[in-house]
């Protein structure tokens, strides 16, 4: 494990002018990335920037912002431990701009590079001031690909260019194809079918007890980290009490095993089941260590299919996890780039709502959302289904600004990066994008909540119901959804049953339909008063 430092030996000033300037980011933390390929430690050095910019552009949870400094303290360690010039800039170092074309600026004029390289940032917004930064600085900036993906930018476009939709699982099969994963020697999928998921939506029937995750030990740098955010930081959401994520590598390996060993076999059958109080229950926590780099997903795809040749493992969860890895994860940064920046301003439903103070509080009587939200206030984390059939399904059917809840993502969650969080939200969870990512809007009524958790055990209101104080809200607000929404969706032919039931209710039932879930999101602040 790399030794621990203060933030005073992270400031150590690079001296003598240099040829290259590596710029590394947050989420750039891959010592084989190709930024460093060439690199020579007597003539290079690397720029890493801790900027206020970077946690309050959206308000980011407390847990998010110790993860990504903590994380890049000690890779920033790692590459001074092999003899890497580093230029480190703490949050509370004298001089600290605060933004990364400001530390960029200050760089180049203490050491004067030749020029900059850079991994192509994974957000919009980052890439469009790296790329000022020629004019701005005056010298060459090298743009590098980042190389952690299974399927590049150009791949991908080969792929989707020409076609009018870009289904998943169309994706999918092709890079279960490409990779020669889950294959048979006839060229057909192992098990006889592609996708497994239909044997992937066990609810709990009882209170789960699924083995923990692995919890890596506090040191003294991420201490000081925690620290520092506390002080720094105090208005942003969240806690950074019980952190717990993986910040380095030897850390996220030793969790990537721990979730092989123990939690990946029951994966599969409980996918999308949830349960009050129960935080991870078998899901792997691997996205944070993912995204930020220190894992690739070769070698999590290789020591899963490691694994399974020693000791098979169930399909359905073995293809499960598969799917996430190269299916889900890839397709989504396809999108993410192949549709670029005018993206993140679609609103294909035209819904411009407020979101809900309860997101940023928890303080609510809806069972389901007050331990879903309550859960990512204490631990930056939820899995999936609480992701996309709770907080985002309650978001789509209030007609929340898509952008709203898309930052609320992007500023909450300790995976959070842009790429992932933004065709995610705004395109699978708010059916924003016009039907690119999902074809039909995922919305639902209280049942499914009932269904696929306890949550409803001890909540006041009834998922049955529609309308009136005992309805509820998911059930009033998923109706006054579909009875806004029909024309939209009349030629939906995955949504022609539940437009039938529309079409099927008397005007009176409508009304009262209409009428409750005006008060609702009125009474929630949705809507203006």
């Amino acid at each position: 494990m790399p030794k621990t430092t203060s933030p005073t030996e992270l400031n150590a000033t690079v001296s003598g002018s240099v040829r290259n300037l590596v710029v590394i980011l947050g989420d750039q933390l891959d010592a084989s990335s190709l930024a460093l390929e060439s690199f020579d430690t007597d003539q290079d050095a690397v720029l890493m920037m801790e900027v206020k910019e970077e946690s309050t552009h959206v308000p980011s949870h407390k847990q998010r912002t110790v993860l990504f400094l903590s994380a890049m303290r000690h890779f920033a360690l790692d590459l001074q431990s092999r003899d890497f010039r580093v230029r480190y800039i703490t949050l509370n170092a004298p001089g600290n701009t605060h933004d990364f074309t400001g530390e960029a600026k200050r760089a180049v004029k203490a050491l004067k590079p030749d020029r900059i390289t850079i991994v192509e940032p994974g957000e919009y917004r980052v890439t469009e001031m790296v790329e000022s930064w020629e004019s701005d600085l005056d010298l060459p900036v090298d743009i590098v690909e980042d190389r952690h993906f299974l399927c590049s930018t150009d791949s991908f476009n080969e792929w989707a260019d020409g076609r009018k939709e870009f289904i998943l699982e169309h994706f999918y099969r092709m890079m279960r194809k490409r990779l020669g994963i889950l294959m048979d020697d006839d060229g057909k999928p192992t098990g006889g079918q592609w996708n497994f998921d239909k044997d992937n939506r066990k609810p709990f029937k009882t209170t789960p007890r699924t083995p923990k995750p692995y919890t890596p030990r506090i040191d003294d740098t991420t201490q000081d980290v925690i620290d520092l955010v506390n002080t720094h930081l105090p208005d942003n959401p969240g806690t950074t009490e019980g952190f717990a994520w993986p910040v380095t590598r030897d850390q996220a390996l030793r969790a990537l095993d721990k979730f092989i060993d123990e939690r990946l076999r029951k994966f599969g059958d409980h996918q999308d089941a949830m349960w009050t109080g129960e935080r991870t229950a078998y899901h792997s926590l691997l996205s944070t260590s993912l995204n930020l780099k220190l894992l690739d997903p070769r070698e999590v795809l290789d020591a899963v299919l490691d694994a399974h040749a020693k000791n098979p493992i169930p399909l359905n969860s073995l293809e499960g996890f598969i799917r996430q890895l190269i299916g889900w994860r890839e397709f989504i940064r396809g999108i993410y780039n192949h549709q670029g920046p005018d993206y993140a301003d679609r609103n294909g439903l035209n819904e411009h709502g407020s979101l809900p103070d309860l997101y940023w509080t928890g303080d609510t009587d809806m069972a389901c959302m007050q331990d879903c939200v309550g859960q990512v206030l204490d631990t930056a984390y939820g899995h999936h289904i609480q992701r996309l059939m709770v907080t985002g399904n309650f978001a789509l059917i209030a007609g929340v600004h898509p952008r709203e809840i898309s930052d609320w993502y992007l500023a909450m969650y300790a995976d959070a990066v842009d790429w992932v969080t933004l065709p995610n939200t705004l395109g699978m969870v708010m059916h924003a994008d016009g039907g690119i990512v999902g074809t039909k809007p995922y919305a639902a009524t209280g049942k499914y909540i009932k269904k696929m958790s306890n949550y409803c055990d001890d909540c006041q209101y009834d998922p049955a119901t529609r309308h009136g104080d005992d309805a509820c809200p998911f059930t009033t607000l998923y109706w006054d959804f579909l009875i806004r929404h029909e024309t939209r969706f009349s030629k939906n032919n995955r949504m022609a049953m539940m437009l039938k039931h529309v079409r099927n209710m008397d005007r009176e039932e409508i009304v009262q339909i209409t009428t409750s879930a005006t008060s609702l999101k009125k009474r929630l602040g949705v809507t203006a008063d």
